[in-house]
């Protein structure tokens, strides 16, 4: 086979529209265009809105977008874990030893070792983490979001943990 064997699949490439030859043929006079208006007569700009501020020019540029739906974890390890004092590992007594700040969300993950047994309550666990410290004989509670799922409450409102 050679380039001058190939060919489009039959019926793939169909001839373009001839418009506009007449008042008799169907694609005459308006040339299905309708009738009057902008778009019958001249040539309108792809994005154009009417003298209305085009969308491509509304959006702002190289700014990025921030999620209205992220939910942002304090994390905290498990060798940090084991390095607090005491048995049971809660966000209020982990922001009392000044490990996180008041009323973050905490998740904890499996970067170190815990040799001991501890009761850990935080708002989400990597699975690795959970692992580790139901094997050095403790347990894990998924704490509730303070929020219900979807979308968090505004800033600055009465129900915002922030």
């Amino acid at each position: 086979m050679k380039i001058h064997d190939l060919k489009p699949a039959p019926g793939s490439n169909r001839r373009r529209k001839r418009v506009a030859r007449g008042i008799a043929g169907r694609g005459g006079k308006t040339a299905g265009r309708g009738t009057k208006g902008q778009k019958a007569r001249g040539r309108v700009p792809a994005g154009f809105e009417g003298g209305q501020m085009p969308l491509q020019r509304r959006v702002p540029k190289l700014r990025g977008f921030r999620n209205p739906f992220r939910v942002e974890y304090h994390a905290v390890n498990l060798d940090t874990i084991e390095a607090f004092s005491g048995d049971e590992v809660t966000p209020a007594s982990l922001h009392a030893a000044g490990l996180v700040p008041k009323g973050e969300l905490v998740k904890v993950l499996a970067r170190g070792e815990l040799t001991r047994a501890v009761t850990v309550r935080a708002h989400a666990f990597s699975k690795a983490a959970e692992q580790a410290i139901t094997a050095a004989g403790g347990t894990v509670e998924v704490l509730p979001l303070p929020y219900r799922q979807g979308r968090p409450p505004a800033r600055g409102s009465a129900n915002s943990n922030r």
